[in-house]
Order: C-alpha cells, then structure tokens, then sequence
C-alpha cells in the first residue's frame, strides 16, 4: 500500500465509473497473447528495513581506496566539499525550470554566470546551459551546423570518443544524414589529408574532439582553415574541461561542444553530467536549450531573464531546434562552484598537475611497453600497447588496489592489445609506479618496445 497507495475501494469506485466488473474485464481489449497470464519473476516484496540492509551489502562491495587510471570522458578528479554544502541548499535542490524569472532569480543568476565563465574559458561568445551531457552536445551541435549550412552530410574524426559517435549516429539515422569518418595519423591526430580528399560542397561540418580520445591535442587551426575554405563549419567536442586551464582554447571552431563533469561533478555510474554548447553570436538563433540573459527592472535594477528557448514547449514545434527538454541547472552549479573556488590560476595549476603526472606516467610505463601516438602534444591521457590482452593485466592491477586503463580493442580492434590510461591530480606517484611495475612484469622485459604505429593506423 506504501507503493500503490489505492485502496480496494479506491479500485473498485474507479472500475464502477468505467463501466467494468474486474481489472481483467478492464484489460479485454489487449489480445490474450500479449496478456501475461502470471505473476512476475521477481524477488518477493522487501521491509524497509531490508532494504537498507540490502544497499548496505551492495555498498561494501564498492572500491573505496583504489586509484584509478580510466579516462575517456570520466574524469576522477578532486570535489572541493563547499560544492556539496552549497548545491544541497533547499533553493537550488528542489528548484525546477526557471519560467517565471520573477521567483527564479537565483537559478537565472547562477546559469548566467556560468555561460559566461564557459565563454571566457572556450573564446566563444555565448553558450548555453541546458545539454545532457558531452555526447548529446556533440550530436545537437552537428544538427545545429546542418541547419546553419543546409547542407546534407557530415564528416567526422575517427578519434573523437566513440560513444559519442554512437550517439550522433543515432541522432543522425532518422534525419538521413550521412555520416563519413576520417582517419587518423601515426601521432594520433586527424589526418589533413584525408580531410582535404573528402571534404566537399555538401558537408555541413567536419567534427573533431581536442584533446581527442587518445588524449592528443588537434591542430584546430589548421583544419577549421580546410573546413572554412569549403564552406562547412567546424565542430570542436572537448570531453576533458580541465585541458582548457592549460591548452589554448579553439577559437577557430564555429560551435564547441564541451562536457563539464571534469568541474566538480561527481562520476556517478555516469551521470548526471553537464553538457554545453558554446558558440558565436552570430549562430545564437539555431544554438538548442536555454540562454539566460541579464537586464534590468523598470526602477534599472539589474536581473536576469530566460532570454532564448528554443524548444517545442516554448514555440512551434516544426521551428524548434532541440527536443532537448531538461535543465541542468544543477549540475551547471557544481561547474559554477568549482570554477569559482580555483579561478584562472589554480584552474591553470590543476592543469599543470595533470601534465605533470600523465609525463611521469609515460616515462615509466615507456620503460616497459610501447607507447602510441607520441608524436603531438597532449593532456592527461596516453595509450600503452603490450603484448598481454589489458584485460588480464588490468584483472591483476586490481588487486592492487587500482583499476587499470581502458581496453580499446572493442573500439579500434587494429589497435590490438592497446589501452588507454589516464592520469589526474588524484593520481599519485606510487599508483604509476605500482602500475607499471605490473605492466613490467607482463612483458617479461625491463626495455622499450617499438610500435609501427604508422602500420596499425594504415
């Protein structure tokens, strides 16, 4: 009764104004054989009290201690505690979609800071706060190139996170967009070549990711010449925020899909995250979710307004941009919090930190088995390449206490026994260490071993 709070009464008043005898007479109309005729397979009904238990249970089977190198658009990194004191407040927790700007003064602020923070970072001019997070950012700013362009097709770096992809791909197979992947070079970045051979009049955008998932930094400058020279737009995706303390941000991109987990959200099974779009002024009309603005009242006090919000809720339906109906609002606070408590230079220095143990990391993990893609710059992660499947190594790393890199056979199945491993300020020195002492003693050889990268990527 605590879950199905009608009473026998309750159901028995309800099928008397429907004009039925039973909960079966009720459901006539579905044919017998989609009827289930028994009761669900599912555990019995559990007191309160048993519940807790069972979570408790589940709980201690969590890793707590462990160092962790996985990466690839999930960052562990440091939460200040003031984030969690300051987002439980009751005026933020149980705050919803600000449409009344007159009792949504709070959110419409905190949202406004944070577009504009998230435009100083990225170079752009304005940005949103309103995206799921960093994959379906990523497909609404490649719709939103298409309807800028009118252009049909789409190009896309085979080194942007493939669940990213994957999600494009899903966005784009009911529109009929085509999607054509670009291949990659021996140092990990998008090939130029490539890009200038199947580039043409009717590609809407060419979307990279930088740093991309192999961690490495993409020359932006010179594809958004190539992209630009053709009349398509450039997409740039950023999985890692905290890369913007340190890496010149893509100002030559047209839209920057950015998620913002990295600044202050908690891993979380996934979500929720926070993701962003950012853009130029000039693109504002198509951009998706919500834009909050600043004004001022009639007695020139300064507020703030929902001033763009183009979905079907707010106008018709065949003019909306976005079926993207949630707020982050939330979450965008977190991002707020944490950018606000390290400001330019401890943001700069958190990136330093990043660099610094990822080197380290690589220095050691070299000693003992081949490192892919070193011939660019990047940012906190790098690919291992061993002899041993990364699964069985990543099986005995863990009883050490720390989970491995992330296998990228299933992903770039001519990468073979590949890894990718990732490094943040909360990786600590004895971590590496341990981790390549394991990766050594696969390999059964204290010396470097030489990869042809330039046959793996071919």
């Amino acid at each position: 009764m605590r879950y199905l709070p009608k009473s026998p009464a309750d159901r028995e008043a309800m099928l008397k104004a429907l004009g039925k005898r039973s909960i079966s007479e009720f459901f006539t109309p579905i044919p017998a054989k989609y009827r289930l005729e028994r009761d669900l397979k599912i555990p019995r009904q559990m007191a309160e009290s048993e519940i807790v238990d069972w979570f408790r249970e589940r709980s201690r089977e969590n890793g707590d201690g462990y160092a962790i190198f996985l990466g690839a658009g999930a960052y562990y990194h440091y939460r200040p505690v003031i984030i969690d004191s300051l987002i439980l407040r009751g005026e933020f927790l149980t705050a919803y979609t600000p449409y009344q700007a007159e009792v949504s003064q709070g959110t419409l602020q905190s949202i406004f800071e944070f577009q504009t923070m998230i435009c100083e970072l990225t170079g752009m001019e304005v940005a949103n706060a309103s995206m799921y997070d960093g994959s379906t950012a990523t497909a609404e700013a490649v719709m939103m190139a298409v309807r800028l362009t009118g252009r049909p097709s789409v190009l896309v770096a085979r080194n942007v996170h493939p669940e990213y992809q994957e999600v494009l791909s899903t966005y784009a197979h009911h529109q009929g967009l085509p999607i054509s992947t670009l291949s990659f070079t021996e140092a990990g970045r998008l090939d130029p070549e490539d890009l200038e051979r199947s580039i043409t009049g009717e590609t809407a955008c060419v979307l990279i990711q930088s740093p991309n998932f192999f961690g490495t930094i993409e020359d932006v400058a010179a594809i958004a010449e190539i992209a630009h020279k053709h009349g398509a737009l450039l997409v740039v995706a950023i999985a890692e925020a905290i890369s913007l303390g340190m890496v010149k941000p893509p100002q030559q991109a047209d839209i920057i899909a950015l998620e913002a987990q990295s600044f202050g959200v908690p891993l979380g099974f996934g979500g929720p995250y926070c993701g962003v779009i950012a853009t130029r002024e000039q693109f504002v009309r198509q951009m998706p979710g919500r834009l909050v603005g600043q004004t001022t009242d009639r007695n020139g006090k300064r507020g703030f307004v929902l001033t763009l919000a183009t979905r079907e809720q707010h106008i018709r339906r065949e003019k909306a941009t976005s079926n993207i109906c949630t707020n982050q609002a939330l979450i965008a606070l977190m991002a707020n919090i944490f950018m606000t408590v390290y400001g330019k230079v401890g943001l700069r220095d958190l990136a330093k930190q990043n660099l610094a143990k990822t080197a380290y990391a690589m220095d050691q993990f070299g000693k003992h088995a081949g490192l892919l893609f070193t011939g660019a710059p990047r940012f906190n992660e790098f690919v291992v390449k061993t002899s041993e499947d990364p699964g069985a190594i990543n099986s005995r790393i863990l009883g050490h206490k720390i989970v491995g890199g992330l296998p990228l056979k299933k992903f770039y199945p001519e990468l073979g026994n590949a890894s990718l491993w990732c490094c943040t300020e909360m990786t600590t020195r004895t971590a590496i260490d341990t981790a390549a002492a394991m990766v050594a003693e696969s390999e059964g050889s204290s010396g470097a071993r030489d990869v042809d990268v330039e046959e793996l990527t071919r």
